[in-house]
């Protein structure tokens, strides 16, 4: 029978340090092409190309502010040309269905025996003619979303390990909450603590070199895969940052929210806005006010312990520094807690107020 720990997916094979291309044709931007834009931002020396030919004679930073200097290129010989290694499908789709001209693109780079690394709810390796298509090249297929079924139910406890455990939640998807995740891990380790961060979703499975794909878990099991997963990467750490997920009050994606709150009872939250986003992404709902979204956090984790949102985390990537930095006051006051843009301006105010949270 396999054991718990077995739920979290590892890595068949390394990205970092090898060539990477990026695939990410008509969408390459921070909101519609999340994975490239993430990879590009922590693996800029290793991104060969990106293959999009709506910003195609445009360099990495040139189109998405950050990421190096690699050419983006409108053609799979152009890309083929900089003898890229390892191809990555940039791009999550709702639903996460494989089109038809990502497929096209994929079935190029197995044919020239790239390796492939897909987050996609649609798997790769179920695709016969891909399969093939590696089996004759010699290529291989990472298909970062296939989590091994493992039945495990949540205690309600947490980590056991004896470290803090801190969750990025979020007023929406895509506002920044793995970036958040992993630069308040840098913050920690810079300022001394035995810090590490636990990846909950594709983008950064794939950075991280292993995780728990937790919107691939059965309903039932979220919390508990969750469990293992903070027990696991806690082993040797203080603290333990954790990717968060969706958001308590988005329409179609709370659940998974709800089961890995419950599943890593975290100690202290940081909560990730996108500054000026007042809808969900695809979405006609309102955004609640952020106090609000802070208060229904709190009090979600009120019954098993006290659990306080510590700072707020804004994604200012859209505003002037002007602007960004108004925007940064305006969360001040309306939620009374510190708020900044870790990317932008660094650590401070939110890694000092985390810190104090958990008595670190």
């Amino acid at each position: 029978m396999a054991s718990p720990v077995d739920v979290i997916v590892r890595a068949p094979f390394s990205i970092e340090g090898r060539r990477l291309l990026l695939l990410a044709d008509g969408c390459f931007t921070t909101t519609e092409a999340k994975t490239a834009a993430c990879i590009a931002m922590y693996r800029p020396g290793d991104v060969v190309a990106v293959l999009d030919a709506s910003h195609a004679g445009r360099s990495v930073r040139d189109a998405i502010g950050f990421g190096g200097d690699a050419p983006i290129v409108a053609a799979f010989d152009e890309a083929r040309a900089r003898r890229p290694e390892v191809a990555i499908v940039g791009t999550a789709p709702a639903g996460g269905d494989l089109e038809p001209a990502m497929r096209s693109h994929v079935a190029r780079c197995l044919d020239a025996g790239m390796d492939v690394v897909s987050g996609m709810h649609a798997f790769l390796s179920d695709d016969a003619a891909l399969t093939a298509a590696a089996r004759s090249s010699g290529a291989r297929i990472w298909d970062v979303r296939r989590v091994p079924e493992v039945r495990v139910i949540s205690n309600g406890a947490g980590c056991t390990t004896g470290a803090k455990v801190v969750l990025t939640v979020g007023s929406d998807c895509n506002v920044g909450k793995m970036t958040v995740a992993l630069e308040l891990d840098r913050a920690a380790r810079a300022d001394g603590v035995r810090s590490t961060w636990a990846a909950t979703g594709q983008t950064g499975i794939m950075l991280r070199g292993r995780g728990v794909p937790v919107d691939r878990v059965v309903a039932d099991f979220v919390g508990g895969v969750s469990q293992v997963l903070v027990d696991e990467e806690g082993r040797n750490a203080d603290l333990v940052v954790v990717e968060g997920q969706g958001s308590i009050t988005h329409p179609a994606y709370a659940g998974v929210t709800l089961g890995l709150l419950y599943g890593v009872m975290p100690d202290a939250m940081v909560l990730v806005h996108t500054a000026g986003r007042e809808r969900y992404k695809r979405f006609e709902h309102a955004i609640p006010p952020l106090p609000e979204v802070v208060a229904l956090y709190e009090s979600l984790m009120r019954p098993y312990k006290r659990s306080l949102v510590a700072a707020v985390a804004l994604n200012t990537s859209g505003l002037s520094t002007d602007e960004a930095r108004r925007a940064l006051g305006r969360a001040r006051d309306d939620t009374g807690l510190p708020a900044g843009d870790l990317v932008r301006f660094g650590a401070d105010p939110v890694w000092p107020a985390v810190r104090a949270a958990l008595g670190l």
